[in-house]
């Protein structure tokens, strides 16, 4: 019955086996469901929308093949669609059925003063490139063909295209993972190799019950001799001869140790062997456990991570997405810092002015005049990515759009961090810095919505909100730095803001004695004056309801001879000679600075106070009083 028990689990054990195997191999479906995309027109671009991609659960892997060099790149839904409004393309996207169709966009036709400001007129930007765009939130070029893998969200779209002249790629193939788990191999391979030892086992005991059946056996008692009469004439033999005759017993022989051994080490060595029969069915149920994974053994679910306190951040009704997320800023500020440092090497203005507006391109402007004469002139200092501190983009779904941001150096602590501002105008253009400055050692930087959530960017409606507007802000630490103690706006500004006017009013006071001591104070004069630049304020809210406001102001400083015989040298003022390309002034001269300056506003009502954040000043023009 053993071997019959043996059978039966070998016969199981086989077939439990090879039933897991077989899901691993001849049963395992294909890894991967692919659909491929075709246009009717060929187009410059093709516009995938993101329900396309997400037609199938699981991560996206795209292929794109074509001579060249292939672009793709994805990026919200409604900013493809607006940096195409003015181009033709192809977009791709699912029918009422669930299957891929495509369709021809042509372009919108556009007012005519739209078209005298935006770039995107159709004449000045047919075949536009779309490598380089701030738009994308990421993007990928490959020579020839292409692969990537992308999980795209909900309102993302893709767009294929190669350098915007030729035609875009027509072989395009989407692909999806499917799931090739088989949560019954373990089991069942398991399950195989119990029943497997188990059959072992039996037979085992079957063989060991065998042999035993096998052994000698006790013979029973041959026939009887035939019956005699008993002769009673017959003397009975001595008891004393009987007991001293020596043949009458046999002799007694003593075991050696060897005999003693020798059955405890037979069964010893059967039960070794025994054991050794157990040994292989161990080996393969640890060679069968060796290839099972985790997608081989049902899931029962998993500990779910207890979640971290954070702070609640409401998201208001109808919300806009913000302008970038953080890797896009990263990504941007890191090709803004590699073109200006590019630009400062070369002295390129027409290259920093991609990057920089506004106060910004005007302070490189004149270090870029200033070094191409004075040779020893420090260039200014480059901006650090290696980490964003600070993100505040502005929470918009149009143009123009402004993102605040505060980086900083990792490796170099002698770089201060840097504040600053970029704009973006319209969905062709790419985002340059209108204000940057260090940031105060003291700052601390008011409370912030989340970069995930973006902010608003105060208007003038809402400027009525904050204890300063942002285009009172200027007027009013103008009036701290002129009238001193008798400003009436000198009590809303803190400490470091004051110490900052005062050291404005020292400037002024040392040009003056510098006049004094060259004996020039009788037969010259000076005049002062600070007031707001050209450029509007760019003002951010926070959640406290105040505001981060970025100014510029200009600070000028006239100084002109008092006497038709005086004139003013620039004798050791080599900054004054490169500017004016001449060495005196008979009519005076009018030297002006840049002020770049960060505040935090409190909101009106508040009992803070108007906060400096960050400050850089710059010499902008010397210009000779004609």
């Amino acid at each position: 019955m053993r071997f019959v028990w043996a059978v039966v689990a070998f016969v199981l054990a086989t077939l439990l086996i090879g039933a897991g195997i077989a899901q691993r191999t001849i049963f395992m479906g294909p890894s991967a469901q692919q659909t491929e995309l075709s246009v009717e027109e060929p187009a410059p671009y093709m516009l995938v929308d993101g329900a396309v991609l997400r037609e199938n659960p699981g991560q996206q892997t795209l292929l794109i093949r074509g001579e060249g060099e292939i672009f793709a790149a994805y990026g919200r839904t409604a900013d493809l669609e607006a940096w195409l409004s003015d181009a033709t393309y192809n977009v791709v996207s699912l029918d009422s059925d669930g299957a891929s169709v495509s369709s021809l966009v042509e372009p919108e036709e556009v007012a005519d003063d739209a078209d005298e400001s935006a770039e995107g007129d159709p004449e000045q930007t047919a075949g536009r490139n779309p490598a380089g765009s701030d738009l994308w939130l990421d993007s990928f070029s490959e020579a020839d063909q292409l692969i990537t893998d992308m999980q795209l969200p909900e309102g993302m779209s893709l767009l294929i295209a190669k350098d915007g002249t030729e035609n875009a790629p027509e072989d395009v193939v989407i692909s999806w993972p499917l799931d090739r788990s088989t949560p019954w191999v373990g089991p069942l391979i398991a399950a195989g190799g119990a029943v497997l030892l188990f059959g072992l086992v039996m037979y085992v005991l079957a063989i060991r019950h065998q042999r035993r059946g096998r052994g000698p056996r006790r013979k029973g008692p041959g026939p009887l001799p035939a019956t005699e009469p008993i002769d009673l004439a017959v003397e009975r033999a001595p008891v004393r001869e009987a007991l001293e005759t020596p043949d009458a017993a046999e002799p007694v022989t003593e075991e050696s140790p060897d005999q003693k051994s020798a059955p405890k080490t037979e069964r010893r060595a059967r039960s070794i062997r025994r054991r050794l029969l157990v040994l292989p069915a161990f080996g393969v149920a640890a060679m069968l456990f060796a290839g099972c994974s985790s997608d081989t053994w049902p899931q029962f679910g998993e500990a779910s991570p207890t979640p971290s306190p954070t702070q609640t951040v409401i998201t208001p009704e109808n919300q806009k997405p913000p302008a970038v997320t953080e890797a896009q800023a990263s990504r941007i500020l890191k090709d803004i810092s590699a073109t200006l440092e590019e630009s400062d090497s070369a002295l390129d203005i027409e290259l920093a002015g991609t990057r920089l507006e506004g106060a910004a391109l005007a302070a490189r402007t004149t270090d870029y005049t200033l070094r191409a004469t004075l040779t020893d002139r420090t260039p200014p200092a480059v901006i650090p990515t290696e980490a964003i501190e600070v993100l505040l983009p502005q929470a918009t779904d149009g143009w123009p759009r402004t993102v605040l941001a505060l980086s900083k150096s990792k490796s170099d602590d002698t770089v201060p961090p840097v504040i600053l501002t970029m704009t973006q105008a319209d969905p062709w253009s790419n985002y340059k810095v209108s204000n940057i400055a260090e940031m105060q050692a003291s700052a601390e930087v008011p409370e912030l919505a989340p970069a995930w959530l973006g902010t608003s960017l105060i208007t003038e409606n809402a400027s009525a909100f904050l204890a300063l507007a942002p285009d009172e802000l200027t007027a009013a630490f103008a009036d701290v730095v002129d009238t001193g103690e008798a400003s009436e706006y000198r009590s809303l500004f803190d400490p470091v803001s004051i110490t900052l006017a005062d050291s404005i009013v020292a400037s002024r006071a040392a040009v003056t004695q510098s006049l004094v001591d060259h004996g020039a104070a009788e037969t010259s004069s000076t005049a002062f004056d600070i007031v707001p630049g050209t450029a509007p304020a760019v003002a951010m809210a926070t959640l406290d309801s105040g505001a981060i406001v970025a100014v510029s102001m200009i600070d000028s400083e006239t100084i002109a001879p008092t006497s038709a015989d005086a004139v003013i040298k620039f004798g050791e003022n080599p900054e004054a000679k490169a500017l004016t390309g001449v060495e005196e002034a008979a009519k005076g001269v009018v030297t002006t600075y840049g002020l770049q300056l960060f505040f935090s506003v409190p909101a009106q009502g508040s009992t803070e106070q108007v906060r400096l954040l960050a400050v850089h000043q710059d010499i902008l023009n010397v210009e000779v009083i004609q």
